[in-house]
């Protein structure tokens, strides 16, 4: 009772949006829900949402927070870019900003307050420097004055504000450890150190933020993977069970963590390494039944995967596993070609019938039962007229044919009745009594 107490007064706290929304919108920070009444993620996220417009109000926060039926206002909606339900957008001035993250209340509320405060936060003494490095376990700061360099800072922070980060601060403000070969200068803090951005060998800077954003060693799920999709990056995964402890489940993810630690300035640019719990959403990724404990590195541009080829007793094999992989010489499983395609048709054709079946066998069978019946009965009677047809087919061919038999039996005694006439000797006094016996006749 109480927790619907406090959801239906977070409610009270969450604005119904309509068109006037469109007009007003731009003098206030808005977070909004965009949803559709038959949507069972959107009910879903319903209590959420009321609980995230509650937090909001008690935090003082200058965001407000809304939600808008995108089906009765569809046009409003298709201004948004809205294209399924529910879509989460955090509206400041001009821009719009989209969630992807779990739709959970301090995740959301977390990501309102990162896009609705300045670009680029400043860090004035080492003491707000410390305090910042212990809530953020990944944090990207610009060291130095005016530059191009800022200038492009600026311009991909206010593209990836939405998953991170973005900082500014004098060198003095820096830790005593922290060393910088020039100024200006790009640092990711991570990992309990830190990585100055090079343009020469990190390419292009969005592009290195962006594969960067991550931590080296991740508990990796369905969202992250999604997520890190977008980095370019392989993704060794040890696919585990947490709630075993056995030393074979806790070797290889040990395994990991060390390469992750050991081997980062070799391969943090083309892998990304962490550990899955079970093997269920793997399993149905790579359309296979994967034995854990094991790993698999996945690449998730082109759905290919990689399965070792021996078992990985110690980190040098794992190395050498990953350095087979560079090389080309590891076999590439799974990828997006038509074959996979269609096996992927089958195999999530398969999975939904199994899954309502276990989930509701009355409903699986009257949803396939049923169809399959009026098939069968559709069959039965096509085949049926087939073979009654024949019968009449076959009785028609066989009165032809025994008519055809009689006439050729008539023909045959004509031709042997002329044949006598023709080979037979008559006398002249025996043709001329027939003669006089048929004209009597006439």
């Amino acid at each position: 009772a109480v927790v619907a107490h406090v959801v239906a007064s977070g409610a009270g706290f969450v604005e119904d949006l309509d068109e006037s929304f469109k007009e007003n919108r731009k003098d206030d920070i808005w977070l909004v829900d965009f949803y559709a009444p038959w949507c069972g993620h959107c009910k879903k996220l319903e209590p959420v949402w009321n609980e995230v417009g509650l937090e909001m109000r008690n935090m003082g926060s200058p965001v407000k927070v809304g939600k808008m039926d995108a089906t009765s206002f569809s046009s409003i909606a298709s201004e948004f870019g809205v294209r399924g339900y529910p879509t989460i957008k955090l509206l400041k001035g001009d821009l719009a900003y989209n969630y992807r993250g779990p739709r959970t209340k301090d995740d959301i509320i977390e990501f309102a307050n990162r896009v609705a405060g300045p670009l680029i936060r400043p860090l004035p003494s080492q003491h707000m420097f410390e305090h910042v490095q212990k809530r953020h376990r990944v944090l990207f700061v610009y060291v130095g004055g005016e530059s191009p360099l800022k200038e492009k800072y600026i311009e991909v922070a206010s593209e990836l504000i939405v998953y991170t980060y973005f900082f500014s601060a004098s060198e003095d403000v820096l830790p005593e450890y922290v060393t910088l070969p020039e100024l200006p200068a790009v640092m990711v803090f991570k990992d309990g150190t830190y990585f100055v951005y090079d343009e020469y060998e990190d390419g292009d800077l969005s592009s290195w933020i962006n594969r960067e954003r991550f931590q080296g060693y991740l508990h990796v799920d369905g969202f992250t993977l999604y997520e890190l999709g977008d980095t370019g990056k392989l993704v060794a995964i040890a696919v585990i069970d947490d709630k075993n402890s056995s030393v074979e489940h806790t070797r290889l993810k040990t395994i990991i963590q060390e390469v992750a630690r050991d081997y980062r300035d070799h391969f943090h640019r083309d892998f990304q390494f962490g550990h899955m719990d079970g093997n269920d959403y793997i399993n149905s990724l790579l359309m296979d039944d994967l034995t854990i404990p094991t790993i698999v590195v996945l690449n998730t541009s082109n759905q290919q995967y990689f399965l070792p080829d021996r078992h990985i007793e110690s980190t040098e094999d794992m190395v050498q596993f990953i350095n087979n992989i560079l090389d080309g010489t590891a076999e590439a499983q799974g990828g997006d070609g038509l074959l996979q395609r269609i096996k992927r048709i089958i195999y999530d054709a398969k999975s939904t019938i199994v899954s309502v079946f276990k989930s509701s066998p009355l409903l699986g069978c009257f949803l396939f039962g049923l169809p399959l019946g009026v098939i069968s009965i559709m069959c039965y009677g096509i085949c049926t007229a087939d073979t009654e047809g024949e019968g009449f087919e076959h009785e028609g061919a066989k009165k032809e044919s025994g008519d055809r038999e009689l006439t050729d039996e008539g023909s045959e005694e004509e031709q042997e009745e002329e044949k006598n006439g023709k080979y037979t000797e008559l006398s002249d006094g025996e043709l001329k009594q027939k003669d006089v016996m048929e004209k009597k006749k006439d």
